[in-house]
Parts: C-alpha cells; structure tokens; sequence
C-alpha cells in the first residue's frame, strides 16, 4: 500500500537543501563553516542510505569467497585482520588487494567521493578492461 510520508532519504535531503541554501548564505562564517559541516555529513548519511546496503552485501560475498568461510560482515572483517595479522594471508595475495581496494573505493564513495584520489582512482578503474 502507497503512503504519502516521505522517505528517511527525502527528509535528509530536505534538511540538506534547507541548510544549505537557506541558511549557511544568511548566518556569520562561524556559524556558515558548523552549517557546511553539518550539510556534509547530511551528505554522508544520504548517500550510505542509498549505496550502504549493496556496498557491505559486496564487501560480504567478497570476504566469505578470500576467507572460505560464513559469518557476519563483523565477523569476517575481524577474521581477515586476524590473518593479516598472524601471517595466514599474504598481503600481496592479489585477491586480498582487490577487495581492499574495492572496499576502500567504496568507503570513499559514500564519506567523500569530490576527493580527488577517488576521482584518479575512478579514472583509472574506468580505463581498465574489466572495469
């Protein structure tokens, strides 16, 4: 059934917008720098909403694949440490570098993705065959 409330992501954004354009253009630069602060951050939630849930299901089916073995996203990032740690995996196993990668890249893409080594990074990732 279709209900006329709007999402957690259109109320973020609604603030976002609001904060920004309202507000930061009308208030003193102390002020303006917490409001920009606080419109960045809205940014980061907005953007873990949509991206989050399909970026840790990734993240997960890559983990379980390098570790050969279930559990929780928790558990398996803790198991990896531990075998990076106790020398059970070589940190130049290539497929350890490319979940690395991958995770970092989309960490990235939600916390910061005007950060230019990402925008490189994307860039190179675009020029590659697979990619």
């Amino acid at each position: 059934m279709p209900t006329n409330r709007p999402t957690m992501k259109e109320l973020i954004e609604a603030v976002r917008e609001f904060l920004e354009a309202r507000v930061m253009p009308a208030v003193e630069q102390n002020i303006a720098f917490h409001t920009r602060v606080a419109v960045n951050t809205l940014g980061i939630v907005e953007r873990e909403l949509e991206k989050g849930p399909d970026l840790d299901q990734a993240e997960h089916e890559r983990l379980r694949r390098l570790l050969k073995q279930d559990g929780g996203l928790k558990d398996l990032n803790a198991a990896l440490c531990r075998q990076i740690r106790e020398g059970l995996i070589d940190c130049r196993n290539p497929e350890l570098m490319e979940h690395l990668r991958l995770t970092t890249l989309g960490r990235l893409s939600i916390d910061n993705p005007r950060y230019a080594t990402y925008q490189r990074a994307l860039g190179c990732a675009a020029a590659e065959p697979d990619a």
